[in-house]
């Protein structure tokens, strides 16, 4: 049995990640209004991924017998001032959710919750690629600075991301 203080923590980061799923969906959002179809549709993606890790741990939550409390979601941000603000935000999202699930590891390891401590060593390994893929798109961005064709480049690169591929290539 989890204790009651793991189960909270983690029924917050389910919250984490939809408020996540929901911001990148508008981020994606104002880069299709501002024709950058590319980011718009790796950011659709991102935001699918954010809302699939929702759900492992939904059900996780769900094949322990706990229970799930599902709270309103907050409003996310729908203004940039750029491409490459739309990528340090997503960033900085990011790194916040990995001190999230770092602070849950360690909550669940020091309540000898076990088979929570498993189920989040995947997600400490998946924001590691999630903070070096956003990493590495906003040093490009930084890269090309206010060079228009650069940043359709990087666009049009943005956009063969697929579900399967993370990193955005072929």
């Amino acid at each position: 049995m989890i204790s009651d203080k793991v189960q909270k923590a983690i029924n917050d980061q389910i919250h984490a990640e939809l408020s996540a799923s929901y911001s990148y969906l508008a981020m994606s959002a104002y880069c299709d209004r501002s024709n950058f179809s590319g980011a718009a549709q790796w950011l659709r993606v991102q935001s699918r991924e954010e809302y699939a890790h929702a759900m492992r741990l939904l059900d996780f939550m769900l094949a322990r017998d706990h229970k799930v409390t599902l709270v309103e979601l907050p409003k996310p941000r729908s203004e940039y001032s750029s491409l490459l603000d739309v990528f340090e935000t997503a960033f900085e999202q990011e790194q916040a959710v990995s001190k999230q699930i770092e602070a849950l590891y360690e909550l669940a390891f020091t309540a000898k919750a076990y088979p929570a401590v498993v189920q989040l060593e995947w997600f400490l390994t998946e924001q590691v690629e999630e903070e070096k893929t956003c990493r590495e798109v906003v040093a490009k961005l930084g890269m090309v600075g206010d060079d228009k064709a650069a940043q359709l480049e990087i666009d049009r690169e943005l956009g063969v991301r697929t579900a399967m591929d993370k990193k955005g290539t072929a």
